[in-house]
């Protein structure tokens, strides 16, 4: 069987384990269905699954989101947009050297055990009809998980007789086409946010409808990012209810009580659901340029009624209600992510599938990026051999007690079931990989004492 990896998508977290495999001398493929790297960043990006539109900006601080290996050039703003994001991914893949390992343009089509050991891949040229099937002896998915959207499941009633436009968030590029129209938002993620704020600059009117409440969080808190007090380690000292309360303290002094903008109040703590951030959605409220609703009811041609008994005449409709974790190449019996639901040993193993890894599946607190980077070293460990991984009794009792953790501490939802703390998810990561070696020092000891007793 080879030792050789493959990896799944060249996008953030695919060019970080492409970089820590290359330095590691682990030898590896990586397959972009798309022409360039950056993958979610790539704004129109021709591999047809990015969600990036033209006005987007990280809402995570460069410093935050940068590789640990690989800094952000200090003349990018605390926020750079997607273009300076991709050009970023560029020089990084080019930094180190491996742009030669990615396969573009090609598509995996199948991942499946292999007789005997390892992984069969099965890709094929975009566009193209010819197989090409490969044995590795470990996959790495990095596929991303913002690119399949999730519709309202099931569909509103009468949402087939609507007149007017029906869209996925997903597939918003630009306000063009939406001068002078009656624009209706579902959501109240980050997405929403910016796609109401955008609408309403050239709409005849904006509404923003909402299932719950949300804590709008600002980008900045007393001219600092936001990020910076979140993920700082003396703003984590103490109990989480504590940490939790001085957050709230925070935001109602530099933001005050939501609800004065119109906004419903949260049925749910700060931090118990992943942030929106936002410093453009206040203003525009206040302006009286959006109007908050609350959820939709029904449809009726052009109208759309409301849970309150209101209504609006809407000529187009923005679902922004998320995205399912989808991986298309794994047969269902094999692995799926049913509800978005799926069991990894620290986010990243598949205790059932020895070999199969995930890089990037994780909805932090924080950036993905370092994230990545850290779970691609771990990874790295497993491969090369300087780390075991525990019983599956074990790995088991991990995974479901951060099943429980989740069920603990946030709201009910299919965006709350790969949550993680962003210095948590890094410190779990560095005792697993020390935890890790001591298993492998221990293993080849008592190899030798075997050894030795038998001779």
């Amino acid at each position: 069987m080879t030792d050789r990896v493959c990896i799944i998508g060249a996008g953030s977290s695919g060019i970080a384990a492409c970089q820590v495999l290359q330095a590691r001398g682990i030898e590896f493929d990586c397959y972009e269905a798309g022409s360039e790297v950056g993958g979610n960043w790539r704004y129109l990006n021709d591999n047809g699954m990015s969600s990036s539109y033209r006005s987007l900006h990280i809402n995570t601080s460069r410093e935050i989101m940068e590789y640990k290996s690989y800094p952000m050039r200090h003349d990018y703003p605390t926020y750079p947009n997607h273009v300076q994001i991709a050009q970023y991914f560029d020089r990084f893949v080019d930094h180190f050297g491996f742009r030669e390992h990615i396969a573009f343009r090609t598509e995996v089509v199948r991942v499946a055990p292999g007789e005997g050991g390892g992984w069969d891949v099965s890709v094929r040229k975009r566009g193209g009809k010819r197989l090409t099937t490969t044995r590795y002896g470990a996959v790495i998915v990095a596929n991303g998980h913002h690119w399949d959207a999730r519709w309202p499941e099931p569909a509103f009633p009468g949402a087939d007789t609507f007149t007017g436009t029906q869209t996925h968030s997903h597939h918003y590029k630009t306000f063009d086409g939406y001068e002078g129209k009656r624009v209706l938002v579902l959501g109240i993620g980050n997405s929403a946010c910016d796609i109401a704020v955008e609408t309403s600059k050239v709409s005849e009117r904006t509404f923003l409808a909402m299932r719950r409440g949300a804590h709008v969080v600002p980008k900045y808190v007393f001219g600092i990012p936001t990020d910076h007090l979140t993920t700082s380690p003396i703003a984590r000292i103490g109990w989480w209810p504590m940490q939790r309360a001085m957050l709230g303290l925070i935001m109602k002094a530099v933001r005050g009580d939501v609800t004065k903008y119109g906004l419903p109040k949260p049925d749910h703590k700060i931090a118990s659901a992943h942030p929106t951030i936002s410093d453009d959605l206040l203003t525009r409220l206040g302006h009286g340029d959006i109007a908050v609703k609350p959820n939709i009811e029904r449809i009726d041609g052009d109208t759309v009624r409301f849970v309150d008994g209101t209504s609006e005449q809407i000529d187009t409709i923005v679902y922004c209600t998320g995205y399912k974790i989808t991986f298309p190449f794994f047969d269902e019996s094999l692995l799926a992510a049913h509800d978005n639901e799926i069991s990894l040993f620290h986010r990243v193993v598949d205790p059932q599938h020895p070999g199969l890894y995930f890089v990037g599946l994780v909805q932090p607190l924080g950036a993905i990026m370092p994230l990545a980077e850290a779970q691609s070293e771990w990874v790295a460990d497993l491969l090369e051999g300087t780390a075991t991984l525990p019983s599956e009794s074990e790995m088991s009792d991990e995974i479901a007690a951060y099943h429980r953790g989740l069920v603990k501490r946030y709201v009910r939802s299919k965006r709350h079931t790969i949550q993680v703390d962003f210095l948590d998810h890094l410190a779990e990561l560095r005792k697993e990989r020390a935890d890790g070696a001591r298993r492998r020092g221990q293993s080849r000891a008592l190899a030798r004492d075997e050894v030795a007793a038998t001779a």
